[in-house]
């Protein structure tokens, strides 16, 4: 498993634990890393991705809620609300490929959540790249 792999499941976890309790990032930060040895290159990405999709989730929920037809957002179990914060804001401001972002995140819900949760997450996902490239064209 590749350090950036691990460090996604790790800022999922801590985004999973904000979503819960809305504590701040760094006190989350500092409860889960007390548990969880790793490398600190490793760590350092978790922290960056976990930081940016919380902080960004009033801008991220919105395009979710577009591109999930017939559901409301607050209605989706929190891990795929989670996954898909964390694959979005990562599409948004990392730079990562989309295919590789949308490939970690079906990975990340084959681990961590339902059976029908990566076909719901591709297709969200898939629909929010092509709106951003339209738009990016456009």
């Amino acid at each position: 498993m590749s350090l950036r792999h691990k460090s996604r499941e790790y800022a999922l976890q801590m985004l999973f634990q904000w979503e819960m309790g809305k504590q701040e990032p760094a006190r989350i930060e500092e409860g889960f890393w007390k548990n969880v040895s790793s490398q600190k290159s490793t760590r350092d990405f978790a922290n960056q991705l976990f930081e940016n999709a919380a902080a960004r989730a009033d801008e991220i929920d919105p395009i979710i809620s577009t591109h999930a037809k017939n559901w409301r957002i607050e209605r989706m179990p929190a891990i795929d609300r989670a996954i898909l914060r964390l694959s979005l804001a990562e599409l948004r401001t990392a730079g990562t490929p989309s295919k590789v972002v949308i490939n970690e995140a079906l990975e990340l819900a084959k681990k961590f959540s339902s059976e029908d949760a990566a076909p719901f997450i591709n297709g969200i996902l898939d629909a929010a790249v092509k709106s951003f490239a339209e738009k990016s064209a456009g």
